[in-house]
């Protein structure tokens, strides 16, 4: 997109002007809802992120299709042959009281998380040299297509993936995570938290990770793709078109129709 002038005739990019709302908002009080500037930090730091990495479209706390949830942030990635592109929602945590229960982080569980998460990582790289016919590649975008462990009968991989979910099912209450990626409320999760809140292995299966290092959002751990009806995405894609049209209205004190 074409970018604006300041009273300098400098250019300014998009992402630099969601960053200077954002120095704004950050040294603003806590909303009525209880949001404090820390969580909508990083809400503007995804929102960044997401227009850097070709997700042009964007909004924030969207009712998601399928579910009685709502996404902090959600971004739209088109698809240059004009056909619907791909959806995805960042979930932002600023504490860890914010994102898991206080009475499960012993320091046993963690070691044992960490174990499990290990031998994941083991098996899926040993995996992927004897079963290159795992590949997907049935994705729309190639960047994301990946190895479909779960077609595969084996019973080691199986049982350490069913340990790192109940582990990580122990430590937050996971369900809000395991229904957005089951369900297909977009095709890639995000976690986003500040820098060091959380490693890997605390990261729900399937969900990447984002952290906020120094005013910028630094990827620790990559997502897995999830399909995405075209029905869903379509709504989502409706859903930030409505949430930019209210926001230009209240802007221009457009009054709605009676």
């Amino acid at each position: 997109m074409d970018a604006k002038l300041n009273d300098s005739g400098t250019s300014i990019s998009p992402a630099e002007r969601v960053r200077s709302l954002g120095k704004i908002a950050s040294g603003a009080k806590p909303s009525r809802s209880g949001e404090t500037a820390a969580h909508r930090e990083l809400k503007r730091l995804a929102l960044i992120w997401a227009w850097e990495n070709g997700y042009p479209l964007a909004a924030l706390e969207i009712s998601l299709p399928k579910s009685r949830y709502r996404a902090d942030a959600i971004a739209y990635r088109p698809q240059r042959n004009g056909t619907l592109g791909h959806t995805v929602i960042f979930e932002c945590k600023q504490s860890r009281p914010d994102l898991r229960r206080d009475d499960a982080r012993s320091p046993e569980m963690l070691r044992k998380l960490e174990a499990a998460y290990r031998r994941q990582q083991v098996l899926e790289r040993n995996l992927r040299v004897h079963y290159p016919t795992l590949r997907c590649g049935e994705t729309l975008f190639p960047e994301w297509d990946d190895f479909n462990f779960s077609a595969l009968e084996h019973r080691g991989y199986r049982k350490v993936v069913r340990e790192l979910s109940a582990l990580q099912n122990q430590l937050r209450d996971g369900r809000k995570f395991e229904k957005l990626s089951r369900y297909g409320c977009a095709n890639l999760f995000y976690l986003v938290v500040p820098n060091e809140l959380m490693r890997p292995p605390e990261v729900p299966i399937g969900w990447g990770l984002l952290s906020a290092v120094e005013g910028r959002l630094i990827l620790a751990r990559k997502p897995v793709w999830h399909d995405s009806s075209e029905a869903t995405r379509l709504r989502v894609l409706q859903r930030i078109a409505g949430a930019g049209t209210r926001q230009l209205h209240r802007r221009l004190e457009i009054e709605p129709p009676r």
